[in-house]
């Protein structure tokens, strides 16, 4: 029996091209500040509609639009204060990836039809290998170049949504999967005629019935920890002109309102501490005179200094002195904290470069504090998107975390707005409580469902004192995310070649000339 040809794209090139780039601004909307997140489903569903059916050359195209238009939003806060050039670049380099991965997606949509014509090809094969292609770019793009950049994955859309507590069974990576999967079934019912029957709508509705019903995994209530929080709002940013110990002085003054409030830690952010406290023995004086204050310990961060080399570090400090633990952010941010291969980078952007004077270096401590017999989970600012972090601090036994964070430098954008959804889509994902403190806001205490318990508005100094709950026990997602990630994104790969390799035999056998599949 001959092979059947490679299936036409649903649309020509002329509309595909917009289409893409309509869905990558539609994307955009799912994500704070709209946060509008069912406008992910025809986001998505669109971008697939563009891709399907299309060869290598057309595909890299569409895929870069897609890319293009939702990065260049979703990234806009980028250029709040270095202008535009970080901005393109980051912009660029995530729609060049995009576009790169659009062509396994449109593979896919080419060579599966071929092997795997019927129903179940049709209606559970190629949308799993779609939506693993998919989940698969969200983790390349989320771990290179340079550790990545994993910012705008679709699971993190849904976190004001009915789905996002699926995220406690799968992870993003699961959700995100889903979803794609969900719009990747829909497509395939509605393009052929001969599956508009009610039994090819049953997978899709097993999808979104699974979405919509599977409730979060439940942990087990483990007590209270009095929680002081203080968002001083002092001149955090890095080219805010600032007086010495500016952003100190200012976390004090927002603190003093907590004197002899009973609590069991005092939280500052990221960056609070503007000097380092394990060599300045006057500010060592001052965290330990505010721990006498409060009568209690202190979670504080400063930039540290150790030999040759600066890190961004997480500080436990008593009136006794400190630090008595110490961890460093895992994940400076390139090109913010630090400059990889920086002489490679710097003839291109000789005054932007050279504006990073310091150069952090990877922390590998465990994320995970002992406060006094309660185990606190720990990730620095933009650790937070990174799953291995928290993944890490949950399966080592942390009861709440507490994310520090400085947002000063993108102050009037929404950049505060996005890591906080990260933020309240751990607390769901791990069944933990999250503690966000941020130096400027938006800073909030989240609920292991996804509920805010407390919260402080951006740029106003304040505090927060709350009792947050403790949990024990670990999710699903944080047992098998790992190895779900893997499944998921390199088995689809894995998945993808063997169809190839597969319609390849079946090509020689059948001596049919191959089909030209790298036109443009």
């Amino acid at each position: 029996m001959p092979l059947a040809d490679p299936p036409r794209p649903i649309v020509s090139l002329a509309i595909a091209a917009p289409l893409s780039t309509a869905a990558g601004l539609l994307l955009v909307l799912a994500y704070p500040a709209p946060a509008v997140w069912p406008l992910a489903f025809p986001a998505v569903a669109m971008a697939l509609v563009a891709l399907a059916g299309r060869r290598v050359w057309s595909a890299v195209l569409v895929g870069f639009l897609f890319g293009a238009a939702f990065f260049s939003v979703n990234l806009l806060f980028t250029a709040r204060y270095l202008g535009p050039i970080p901005w393109i670049a980051l912009s660029a380099l995530e729609a060049l990836l995009t576009a790169a991965f659009a062509v396994p997606i449109a593979l896919a949509y080419r060579w599966m039809p071929r092997i795997a014509p019927g129903r179940i090809g049709r209606l559970l094969v190629l949308p799993a290998l779609v939506a693993g292609l998919w989940t698969l770019r969200e983790q390349i793009v989320g771990s290179w170049p340079y550790g990545g950049f994993p910012w705008g994955r679709i699971g993190v859309s849904q976190v004001n949504g009915p789905f996002a507590e699926v995220a406690s069974w799968v992870g993003m990576s699961g959700l995100s999967f889903l979803v794609v999967l969900f719009c990747a079934m829909v497509i395939e019912i509605a393009r052929r005629r001969r599956l508009r029957r009610p039994l090819a709508a049953v997978p899709a509705l097993l999808v979104l019935v699974a979405l919509l019903v599977l409730p979060q995994f439940p942990t087990t209530d483990a007590g209270l920890m009095r929680v002081g929080a203080v968002q001083g709002n002092g001149p955090a940013g890095y080219f805010d002109e600032r007086a010495r110990n500016a952003v100190l002085n200012a976390q004090l003054a927002a603190s003093a309102p907590l004197f002899g409030e009973d609590m069991d830690v005092l939280l500052w952010p990221e960056g609070g501490v503007d000097s380092d406290p394990t060599s300045n023995r006057s500010t060592a004086a001052v965290l330990e005179e505010l721990a006498r204050r409060v009568d209690a310990p202190l979670l504080v961060s400063a930039v540290t200094e150790r030999g040759p080399r600066l890190y961004n570090s997480a500080l436990l400090w008593t009136a006794d002195g400190g630090p008595l633990q110490t961890y460093d952010k895992r994940n400076p941010v390139p090109f913010g904290e630090y400059v990889p291969d920086r002489a490679f980078w710097e003839p291109f952007a000789p005054d932007l470069i050279g504006l990073i004077g310091r150069e952090y270096t990877p922390g590998t401590a465990s994320p995970v504090f002992d406060v006094n017999g309660v185990a606190v989970g720990l990730a620095i600012c933009f650790d937070v998107i990174y799953d291995d972090v928290v993944w890490d601090g949950a399966a080592q036994g942390a009861e709440v975390f507490m994310f520090q964070t400085n947002n000063a430098d993108f102050r009037g954008t929404d950049e505060n707005l996005q890591q906080l959804a990260f933020a309240r889509m751990r607390a769901i994902e791990t069944g933990r409580s999250v503690v966000n403190l941020s130096t400027v806001g938006t800073s909030q205490v989240i609920a292991h469902d996804g509920a805010t318990l407390d919260q402080l508005p951006v740029d106003v100094a304040g505090h927060m004192l709350t009792d947050v709950p403790l949990r024990t026990g670990l999710t699903p997602a944080v047992v098998i995310g790992p190895a779900l990630k893997i499944i998921l994104g390199w088995g689809s790969l894995a998945g993808l070649v063997a169809a190839g390799g597969i319609l390849l035999v079946r090509v020689l056998t059948t001596k049919t000339p191959v089909p030209e599949g790298t036109g443009a």
